[in-house]
């Protein structure tokens, strides 16, 4: 498996599709989530989209592989069968998920996961991407940042942190890093 994590406004979204489209043996981990659609996201494909109580229960009835409450009321998790329907189609699951689950995944699944920490340049850069994007109110672009801050500290639990600072260099870096992980 590929896990790639990131504080949010570092590109790891951007950097997955891109590691995706050059190397056709993986497959994405759609994500279940308690937070509302944004923008043209679609349901089933950016992110399995479940009301706090569904997304409960289904903890309660041991559907995740993994599971976080990322933001206060904001849960994320992969489910089991999404997970294992890839691997019976005999690819490779790549997961775009918080630092604390990338984390978790790293832990459980050892040396059979690659885990790349994708970072900003700094913390001024990731600031304006949060506002650039306007996701966010001011309260939820502090409540990232805060968030960042912490999960910086995490970064060397992962095997390759790759700084975002210029798209092409980082995407290329990232698939070459995979590659080799394929290849192993």
């Amino acid at each position: 498996m590929l896990i790639v994590s990131a504080p949010s406004g570092s590109g790891k979204t951007t950097l997955v599709r891109r590691v995706m489209e050059a190397l056709p043996e993986l497959a994405f981990s759609i994500s279940a989530t308690t937070r509302p659609l944004r923008g043209q996201e679609v349901d089933g494909v950016d992110y399995h989209f479940l009301d706090e109580a569904t997304f409960k229960s289904r903890v309660e009835a041991g559907d995740f592989l993994e599971w976080e409450e990322v933001y206060p009321g904001r849960f994320y998790g992969s489910l089991n069968q999404d997970v294992e329907a890839i691997w019976s189609a005999g690819q490779t699951v790549v997961f775009d998920i918080d630092v604390v689950g990338g984390r978790n995944l790293k832990s459980r699944f050892g040396d059979r996961a690659l885990a790349i920490f994708i970072q900003a340049p700094s913390m001024k850069v990731l600031e304006q991407r949060l506002r650039q994007r306007g996701t966010e109110d001011e309260v939820g672009v502090r409540s990232r940042l805060d968030k960042a801050n912490e999960e910086m500290g995490y970064a060397s639990d992962f095997d390759l942190r790759i700084v975002n600072d210029d798209l092409e260099v980082a995407s290329q870096e990232l698939i070459e890093a995979v590659k080799g992980f394929l290849r192993d």
